[in-house]
């Protein structure tokens, strides 16, 4: 693996080299990543595994005819045989009146933020392998607890780096590490099982091995003695696990592709009230220590916070520059990519902020409803927004709750739930994607 300065230099030198063969425009990235990772189970090790590996993906452009093409060998020699197949790629391509680079007037001038992204540990296999074990043993200390899937930790590294002929040349590194543990409680045919992990840029930041263990035995005694469920219409209650779920059909109904196929239940919602008035949905690409946090987007543009939905407004779509000029807008900043093929568009850090009731004085205002904390399927339609997915979770009874409930469906619209959901206070930054608990107050729920 490159350092970010060698790897900034190889994509910059080989979109120079296209330029020189022939190429009217051309960007590069490269991608290089170091991984490795430990699993337990039974306090025996399972696995051990370690990975180090690097690409380089080329794009070029003749005219509106443009080709993609990646490798693993950054040779000079190798260097010059992509270049030469991905012109001639390019010489057959159809033509495509919104290919091309970002506008050069909008690529970051500016020298990128630092966002803290690396560490710069290496933690040892054994290092991990205590901290799986860790995990383990606090899961296999609970009472109900009757076997394990195991334990696991792991470390990684990774530098990104992007070149375009028009001037734009960056590279970050970062580095990542996570924890987990999965435990089955019970015996027989009630046997439930449950998990728990988190992950971190700084080894410092990882909750602690015994926290997450713990967290993972307590959720698979909870789901024992699972209940039915009376069919009907009632409230559910998405714990944080699963209510960012909800973020994730958004962000793929506003993405400027599926605006530019009209493909997207929301086409008409840029600028209207989606969501109750007061409700945000905040994008925060450099935020500290992000998991998904971005100094640059996939194209060279500058990024910043932004909030994708104002007191409940739609505010805009997510556009790389192809499906920009598609709808006629600027690209937005959100351009993510990897080695092979054009640049999308998605978000970074993305948050549903807290509304001012608490989760318990949620629980307490239901006499009859479901709290989901497990979501099985798929079952979204995103054309017309209709939404049928497996959930397990628990029963909510005369404001308490009460007992599990397992292979049950819930199903509605992501309209009408995007337009009365309510977000609890209990946010908790953790993920790339948050959310607090979330009230959807009428729900079809029925056995699966």
């Amino acid at each position: 693996m490159l350092s970010p300065v060698k790897a900034q230099d190889k994509a910059a030198a080989l979109v120079d080299l296209a330029r020189r063969k022939g190429a009217d425009a051309a960007d590069a990235v490269y991608v290089g990543d170091r991984s490795q990772g430990v699993s337990v189970r039974l306090r025996q090790l399972e696995d051990v595994n370690r990975s180090e590996g690097e690409e380089i993906g080329l794009r070029v452009f003749r005219g509106r005819r443009s080709a993609t093409i990646s490798a693993s060998d950054l040779s000079s020699e190798a260097m010059g045989e992509m270049v030469e197949r991905a012109l001639a790629m390019a010489a057959e391509a159809p033509e495509d009146q919104f290919a091309g680079l970002a506008p050069e007037e909008l690529i970051l001038r500016d020298k990128p933020a630092d966002l803290d992204l690396d560490d710069g540990g290496d933690p040892d296999p054994d290092q991990l392998r205590q901290r799986a074990l860790e995990a383990e043993d606090a899961a296999r200390s609970v009472k109900g607890v009757t076997n394990s899937n195991g334990a696991s930790a792991s470390s990684s590294a990774s530098i990104f780096a992007i070149a375009t002929s028009h001037g734009f040349a960056a590279a970050t590194r970062a580095t990542g590490y996570s924890n987990s543990a999965s435990v089955v409680a019970g015996s027989g045919s009630a046997m439930q099982r449950d998990h728990a992990w988190h992950s971190a840029r700084h080894f410092s930041d990882l909750d602690s091995a015994e926290g997450i263990g713990g967290r993972a035995a307590e959720r698979a005694v909870a789901r024992l003695n699972p209940v039915s469920v009376r069919p009907g219409v009632m409230p559910v209650l998405f714990d944080p696990r699963v209510a960012t779920t909800l973020l994730g059909h958004f962000i793929a109904a506003i993405s400027g592709a599926a605006i530019a196929r009209q493909s997207s239940f929301l086409l008409d919602a840029l600028g209207t009230r989606l969501f109750a008035e007061g409700i945000t949905v905040h994008d925060d690409p450099l935020r500290p220590r992000g998991l998904r946090s971005r100094a640059f987007d996939g194209e060279g543009l500058p990024v910043g916070p932004s909030d994708l939905v104002s007191d409940g407004v739609l505010t805009t779509w997510l556009a790389e520059s192809a499906s920009a000029r598609q709808l006629g807008i600027a690209p937005t900043g959100h351009a993510v990519r990897g080695v092979s093929g054009a640049p999308a568009a998605g978000p970074a850090n993305l948050t549903l902020s807290p509304g001012t009731r608490s989760r318990d004085a949620m629980i307490s205002s239901i006499d009859h409803g479901v709290l989901v904390t497990e979501l099985i399927g798929q079952g979204v339609n995103g054309v017309t927004g209709d939404y049928s997915r497996g959930a397990a979770g628990f029963l909510i009874v005369k404001g308490e709750i009460g007992p599990a409930v397992a292979e049950i469906t819930i199903a509605s619209n992501l309209k009408t739930m995007f337009a009365t959901l309510e977000p609890a206070s209990d946010l908790r930054i953790r993920r790339g994607i948050d959310s607090p608990t979330v009230l959807v107050p009428a729900m079809t729920v029925a056995s699966a």
